[in-house]
């Protein structure tokens, strides 16, 4: 378990020499009725904790959007692992028995050193091994795109892992940075959200693809407007299932299936509407926000 202290000043000013102490002590105590800890940088998160909800109604989960630093995609590695790094130590301090990175461009910066800092019995997911492993399985010497921020596109990570799994797979990547925005601020199902889809789909390198690769967890909230832009025998992956099925595997295998009543505690790091009316949407309940800054 990690002893002594971990403190993290503005990542902005001081970088990756933030990490030189580990996690804040904590008790660990895992059982059963312990809950899920899930973080993005907003919203977009909530897909996979849906998800996670849909499959494992039991589970009681906690969720952390980040947003008052959003979009992740846009900002530095070193940035992303302090902010990851600050909100796995609230999790673990909810007593979390797992913690999901539900967002890419977290996933591609901080997923290593998360699982280096949190206790080696609390398991880390991300949302790009669970896809990479589904691509690799079901779409051996096809074409598959992926859209997704600058931040997860330029990482190269998933082209690293599919090519890892020497399945003939090509991968083509295009950085969509206006689309997290976009819905951050409710522009779907319009006509600015098909115009920006369109120049970006009608890329060639998207073109003539037998899948693509929802490389944001944002994105599935625009799925139905991105599917109208391919024919019908294109698939359109998203993370939210798949991590959900890992989740639960994993839960299954440590004995840690939750037995209900399940409690959703929904934590913010900035309030905004936007988050608070999708929560609402997503959970079908009044929601209750919690304001807790990573930094005074």
């Amino acid at each position: 378990m990690p002893t002594g202290r971990f403190e993290i000043r503005n990542p902005e000013i001081h970088p990756l020499s933030v990490f030189l102490y580990p996690l804040l002590d904590f008790i660990l105590n895992l059982s059963p009725s312990s809950p899920i800890g899930v973080f993005d940088s907003g919203i977009g998160g909530l897909t996979v904790a849906f998800a996670i909800k849909q499959l494992l109604p039991l589970e009681s989960l906690v969720y952390f959007g980040d947003t008052a630093h959003l979009p992740y995609g846009e900002k530095s590695e070193a940035a992303i692992q302090a902010y990851s790094i600050k909100i796995a130590d609230v999790l673990l301090k909810k007593g979390c028995k797992v913690i999901v990175i539900a967002c890419n461009s977290a996933s591609s910066a901080a997923y290593d050193l998360l699982k280096e800092y949190v206790p080696k019995d609390i398991e880390v997911i991300s949302v790009i091994d669970p896809m990479a492993n589904l691509v690799l399985a079901n779409f051996e010497n096809k074409r598959v795109g992926l859209i997704g921020t600058k931040r997860t596109v330029q990482s190269g990570i998933y082209t690293r892992k599919i090519d890892a799994g020497r399945k003939n797979i090509r991968l083509s990547s295009l950085a969509t940075p206006l689309l997290v925005p976009m819905i951050e601020e409710g522009f779907v199902n319009n006509k600015i959200s098909h115009d920006i889809l369109e120049t970006y789909l009608s890329d060639p390198s998207l073109q003539s693809i037998d899948a693509l690769i929802l490389g944001c967890t944002h994105y599935p909230l625009i799925k139905t407007e991105i599917s109208q832009f391919y024919p019908s025998g294109t698939a359109i992956l998203d993370s939210s299932e798949v991590v959900a099925t890992a989740l639960k595997t994993h839960l299954e295998k440590k004995g840690l299936l939750g037995k209900g009543p399940p409690s959703y505690q929904f934590l913010v790091s900035d309030y905004t509407e936007s988050f608070e009316a999708s929560a609402r949407f997503f959970f079908h309940e009044s929601v209750h926000l919690e304001k807790h800054t990573l930094w005074d």
